[in-house]
């Protein structure tokens, strides 16, 4: 009897799989339970569909509307075989809970909220999508869903003060954010770079403030444009005045009023940045008596408003009550973040401000002028969020707290202790403008929303976390794609889902390439595999590069130049060498904004087999691993003795090794167990050189945030020596060294390679 019970279940789900593979219900952030049911709902053109909806979801019905005619779905008034239903029940727990039932004839969204009633809406356009509802008679499966966030704030940041992004590519950028549940758009509207808003009480920051000739970040892309025209300053942006070239843009307060209704359509919260008091070059450049001495830059960051000054107060006001009127979420961003305080140092009035006010330090001077904007913000019945800087003085607890200091890793916990909400957005791994690489997607997937310091009495503070992408070296709308996507997608499901799936995750996000092509996103491709950037050959070899997306094209060149869709295609993925040579390959997609991948820039040496040594002395398990306490970020700057050794069983980084900054240098020998070339991968925050067989075998020199980096060497079976010198720069570490022989799985050192010699 069990056994043919078993057996109904399995035909049972037989059917309801057959004509579906995973690839048809691949949602990215996947639901919390997800049931799939027997048959299917057919979209069939010659067949409306009818929305039946309550009240108080017009807005979701004319979404819902929108979305069935990008797939050329027509809707009907009367009742048809076919009917989409949207319902409110107090039932479904939860402001952004939902519940979605697919089956023959009837798909029905329920939900407490609009909101949960639109993210039921956005699955099922993610279902349409993966099926390719719209060309042709189409379906999707059955199923049953039962879905909620982990996290309330779920967010993206765009930096348009270092480049400018005009309003359509802000939209899109929007509608992505919806398809993929993220609910908070953080806005950064002003910084030394530029002022994007219009404040009609003060017209010249946006006539002066908003435009600039080109800057040393302007520079940096024009260089790097030799080599991607992804770098290309955008020149709608440019100008000329006076005979000058100007770059920059500001939007119009009608226009921000246009996008605020358009996020608010799509459930997406815009919260609006005026950084302060520092950042505010593009500002004080125009009203210098915001100041109290000269403008200009000190050793990192630029003069600060003057917070010793009344009608610094006056302009904030001023400004914040225009912000207000604007954007209804319910908080304003003030900055509050790298202030340069040498100027308050200086100052007269500061100093007389702070003996009058009885103030030990600079620090109580910024928590004093975060106060006093703070109060500004919660008249108007806003909520004020500071960068998690302003912790240096005395805040009080109803500001949010956005982390972003990843090296200062108790913030979050000092946070919490004193009561703050706060949203998590380390840089690493949550600064999107960081070169991304194949461990990106895992390391955002990932993180720890919430740290394990935080007490469990005080997680319900820490309400989410957002992705920052700062726009220095961001100045054209496919560089903002490239470094955006697929990333937000892993941090999309990280916190809708908080569940360790990224195996799961990174398969369902190959069917999600196909649907970015088709928005329109040129998003970065997946990385390629089984090669190292810097490979030998005894005789000849063969590359032989893994695609993992069937249809997209790899084109490379052999001349130096930068491959293009009209380079020359890798045949068959391969290609034999047997003589010293240099290629560039790359990944391209022809489909949507024709995206690629990373450009890799491969060099073939020839080599010969280095022979294994015999020492003289005993060996033991281990390397011995030098700690050099130095303020360096370079590996060619560590220098003297050190000042303590340790011993270590593998590439590690002792746990005594503490310091802002250090050095560390590996050494020993290292045991292969059979003749061969081997491929090492060196992943390290700052720099890192590999040494073996006293060859160079890597080149990962920093400063610079984790990079992974390959090569090769040949070697016989045996013992051979073995370098490895590494430095923390400050800011945190990341180390780590893994190898293969054969395809594209690097696999950690055994210790068991690892000897080191006995005095």
């Amino acid at each position: 009897m069990l056994f043919k019970k078993i057996k109904l279940v399995v035909l049972l789900l037989f059917i309801a799989l057959k004509g579906f593979s995973q690839n048809n219900y691949a949602l990215i952030p996947y639901p919390q339970k997800l049931s799939l049911l027997k048959g299917n709902f057919v979209f069939s053109p010659k067949n409306k569909i009818q929305i039946l909806a309550g009240q108080k979801l017009e807005n979701e019905v004319s979404y819902l509307r929108s979305v069935l005619s990008q797939y050329k779905i027509e809707t009907a008034v009367k009742s048809t075989t076919s009917r989409i239903e949207l319902k409110l029940s107090a039932d479904v727990k939860g402001e952004e809970s939902y519940q979605l039932q697919v089956k023959p004839g009837i798909i029905a969204v329920t939900a407490a909220t609009p909101s949960g009633i639109f993210y039921g809406i956005q699955t099922l356009h993610q279902l349409m999508a993966l099926n390719n509802i719209g060309t042709h008679q189409k379906q999707i499966p059955a199923l049953s869903i039962n879905d909620q966030p982990a996290y309330s704030w779920r967010g993206s940041m765009l930096d348009v003060s270092r480049h400018f992004f005009n309003m359509d590519y802000l939209k899109r950028h929007i509608d992505r954010l919806a398809f993929y549940k993220i609910n908070k758009f953080h806005f950064h509207l002003t910084d030394d770079q530029g002022w994007r808003i219009e404040i009609k009480k003060y017209p010249a920051l946006t006539e002066k403030g908003a435009y600039r000739t080109f800057n040393n970040q302007d520079s940096v892309c024009m260089e790097l444009a030799k080599e991607n025209p992804d770098f290309e300053i955008d020149p709608r942006f440019i100008k000329v005045k006076d005979g000058k070239q100007l770059y920059g843009g500001y939007y119009t307060q009608q226009e921000l009023r246009e996008l605020v209704a358009y996020a608010a359509e799509r459930h997406v919260e815009i919260i609006p940045e005026i950084d302060m008091p520092g950042h505010m070059m593009a500002g004080i450049s125009v009203f210098p008596e915001l100041v109290d001495g000269k403008i200009g830059w000190g050793e990192l960051f630029s003069t600060p408003l003057c917070p010793c000054k009344e009608e610094v107060y006056t302009f904030v006001e001023h400004v914040l009550n225009e912000v207000i009127s604007i954007f209804p979420s319910k908080y304003i961003h003030i900055g509050a973040d790298e202030v340069d305080k040498t100027s308050w140092e200086k100052s007269e009035l500061c100093k007389a401000m702070m003996k009058k006010e009885g103030m030990k330090d600079v620090h109580e001077l910024q928590s004093y002028f975060v106060h006093r904007v703070q109060e500004m913000v919660e008249k108007k019945g806003k909520k004020a969020i500071a960068w998690d800087d302003a912790l240096e003085g005395k805040i009080n607890s109803d500001i949010t707290v956005m982390y972003w200091r990843g090296w200062v890793s108790g913030a979050p916990l000092k946070a919490v202790q004193n009561n703050h909400p706060v949203i998590m957005s380390p840089t690493n791994p949550l600064y999107f403008d960081t070169f991304p690489d194949k461990s990106s997607l895992r390391n955002v997937y990932n993180m720890n929303v919430v740290y394990d310091d935080i007490p469990a009495d005080k997680t319900h503070l820490i309400k989410g976390a957002q992705a920052n992408l700062w726009a220095e070296k961001v100045p054209s709308e496919n560089r903002a794609d490239f470094l955006l996507f697929p990333r937000l997608t892993a941090l999309s499901e990280r916190l809708w889902t908080n569940k360790d799936k990224f195996e799961d995750y990174s398969n369902r996000l190959l069917a999600h390439y196909p649907v970015l092509d088709q928005m329109k996103v040129a998003y970065r491709l997946p990385d390629l595999c089984g090669f190292a950037l810097e490979s030998v050959f005894v005789k000849d070899a063969v590359l032989e590069v893994k695609n993992p997306l069937k249809g997209k094209n790899i084109h490379y060149t052999q001349d130096g130049s930068t491959p293009t869709t009209k380079s020359p295609i890798l045949s068959g993925n391969s290609l034999v060498i047997n003589k010293p040579t240099s290629l560039k390959f790359a990944l391209f997609s022809t489909g949507g904004a024709q995206s690629k991948g990373d450009i890799y820039a491969v060099n073939y040496k020839q080599s010969t087999f280095a022979t294994a040594i015999k020492p003289s002395g005993k060996l033991a398990n281990g390397l011995s691993c030098d700690f050099y306490k130095q303020p360096i970020d370079k590996v060619a700057k560590i220098s003297g003795n050190p000042d303590q050794q340790f011993l270590v069983q593998n590439i590690v980084v002792p746990k005594e090794a503490k310091a802002p900054q250090f050095g560390l240098k590996y050494n020993g020998y290292i045991e292969v167990p059979e003749t061969g070339i081997y491929t090492f991968n060196l992943t390290c925050d700052d720099g890192g050189m590999l040494y073996i067989a006293d060859r160079l075998v890597i080149d990962n020199e920093g400063p610079h945030s984790p990079i992974e980096k390959s090569g090769q060497v040949a070697l016989e079976k045996g013992l051979h020596p073995f370098r490895l010198d590494f430095v923390e720069g400050g800011g945190g570490y990341t180390l780590l060294l893994q190898y293969s022989k054969v395809g594209c799985d690097a696999k950690n050192i055994p210790d068991s390679w690892f000897q080191r010699e006995l005095k």
